[in-house]
C-alpha cells in the first residue's frame, strides 16, 4: 500500500509517499519562515494562503519525482489537528479531495501521533513499549506507549510549552526569528557558570511541566544585568542568559524522563518533534540512558520538525487497518491524542 502523507499544521508544507513494503519513497518541505520572519511569528492567515499556493505543485512535482501517477497511490494522509485551524482545512480539504477523485480512502492523522511515530522512519527503530517525550513548539508532553494508538499520558506542559519558551525567550533578548535555534545557538557560546536558573516543578512529585516561569526569569535577569553594559557586553550577557535557559529547560526535561521511564519501567525512551533536534537535549539524554543501559531514539533532523514523511506513516497505519474518514471530514485544532483508537479497534 502506497499512501500519499500531507502536512499543513502551521507554517511547513510537507508532502511525501511511503509504501508499505518499499518505506519512505520520496518527501518535500516547504518551510515558510522567511515568510513569517517580519513579523516574529506565525500568522495564521498568511500560513493558510501559502499552503494553498504550495500543495498542489509540490504533490504534482512529488509524484513526478518519484515516477509514479494517481494509479499508483492506494490513500492519502492528512494532517486533522491540533494546529491552526485555517492551514488544516487547507490540507484536510485538499487531501480529501485527491482521495476522493482518485477513489482511494483517505484518513486524517494525528499530528503528534506522527511526531511520536517518526523514528519509525529510521533504520533502528524502537520496540513497543516505549516512553516518548514530545517536546515541540505547542506541545511537551511525555506519553507511555503500548502500540499505535495505545497511548497514556503521564505529565504535560501545564503553561508554555518547552519550544514556544524558546521562542518566546529568544524574542525577549532581540535575536531572531524561528528564536528556538537561534537562542540554541547563542548559548553554544555562553558561560555555563555565570547563572543558574531555576529547573521548574522538579523539586516536586509529577510529571508535568511548566516553562512559563522560566521565561519570565529569564528576562528579569537580561533586565536587570545590562545596565551599564558596553554593546560587546550586552552580547555576552546574552549568551550566558542564553546558555542559562537551554541548560535549565534540558535538565528539567532530563529529570522528568527520568522519572517517567522509572515510574513506568520501560527501557527505551524515544524524543520527537522540533525540540528534539536540540544537540545539548540529546547528549545529556544519551549519557543518562547509557548510565541506566537503556537506549534512545530520535527521528533524523528533517523529521524532527513538521514533515509530511511522519503524515504518511502514521496514516498508513491506520489506513492498512482499514480505517478511514468519510467524505465529510473534520478538523480539530485541539485534539487529545489519547482519544485515538488503536489499531484494530476502529
Amino acid at each position: 500500500m502506497q499512501v500519499l502523507g500531507i502536512e499543513t499544521s502551521c507554517d511547513e508544507t510537507g508532502v511525501a509517499l511511503y509504501h508499505g513494503e518499499r518505506g519512505l519513497v520520496a518527501h518535500a518541505v516547504f518551510s515558510q519562515v522567511a515568510l513569517h520572519a517580519a513579523y516574529g511569528g506565525v500568522v495564521p492567515e498568511l500560513a493558510s494562503r501559502d499552503h494553498v499556493r504550495k500543495l498542489a505543485p509540490m504533490v504534482a512535482d512529488l509524484l513526478d519525482r518519484a515516477g509514479i501517477g494517481a494509479g499508483d497511490i492506494q490513500g492519502v494522509a492528512y494532517t486533522a489537528g491540533p494546529g491552526l485551524a485555517g492551514a488544516l482545512l487547507v490540507g484536510a480539504a485538499f487531501g480529501r479531495s485527491l482521495a476522493w477523485g482518485w477513489g482511494v480512502p483517505a484518513v486524517g492523522v494525528h499530528h503528534m501521533e506522527g511526531h511520536l511515530l517518526a523514528p519509525m522512519l529510521e533504520p533502528e527503530r524502537p520496540d513497543f513499549p516505549f516512553v516518548a517525550l514530545l517536546v515541540s513548539g505547542g506541545h511537551t508532553q511525555l506519553v507511555q506507549v503500548e502500540g499505535v494508538g495505545r497511548y497514556r499520558l503521564l505529565g504535560e506542559s501545564v503553561d508554555d510549552a518547552a519550544g514556544e519558551a524558546f521562542d518566546k525567550t529568544a524574542k525577549l533578548l532581540g535575536l531572531g526569528y524561528p528564536g528556538g535555534p537561534a537562542l540554541a545557538r547563542l548559548a553554544e557560546q555562553g558561560d555555563p557558570r555565570r547563572f543558574r536558573f531555576p529547573r521548574p516543578m522538579t523539586d516536586r512529585p509529577g510529571l508535568d511541566f511548566s516553562f512559563s516561569g522560566l521565561k519570565t526569569y529569564a528576562l528579569t535577569t537580561w533586565q536587570q544585568e545590562r545596565q551599564g553594559l558596553t554593546g560587546a557586553e550586552q552580547m555576552r550577557l546574552r549568551a550566558d542568559i542564553a546558555r542559562a535557559f537551554e541548560d535549565a529547560v534540558v535538565d528539567t526535561l532530563l529529570i522528568k524522563c527520568r522519572r517517567a521511564l522509572q515510574q513506568t519501567g520501560a527501557r527505551a525512551l524515544v524524543l520527537a518533534g522540533g525540540v528534539s533536534a536540540n544537540r545539548r537535549l540529546r547528549q545529556a539524554v544519551a549519557e543518562m540512558l547509557k548510565a541506566s543501559g537503556g537506549r534512545a531514539y530520535y527521528p533524523r533532523p528533517a523529521f524532527c520538525t513538521d514533515n509530511g514523511a511522519m503524515i504518511a506513516y502514521a496514516g498508513w497505519q491506520r489506513l492498512r487497518t482499514g480505517q478511514c474518514e468519510p467524505a465529510a471530514f473534520d478538523i480539530h485544532p485541539r485534539w487529545d491524542m489519547t482519544t485515538l483508537p488503536a489499531l484494530g479497534d476502529t
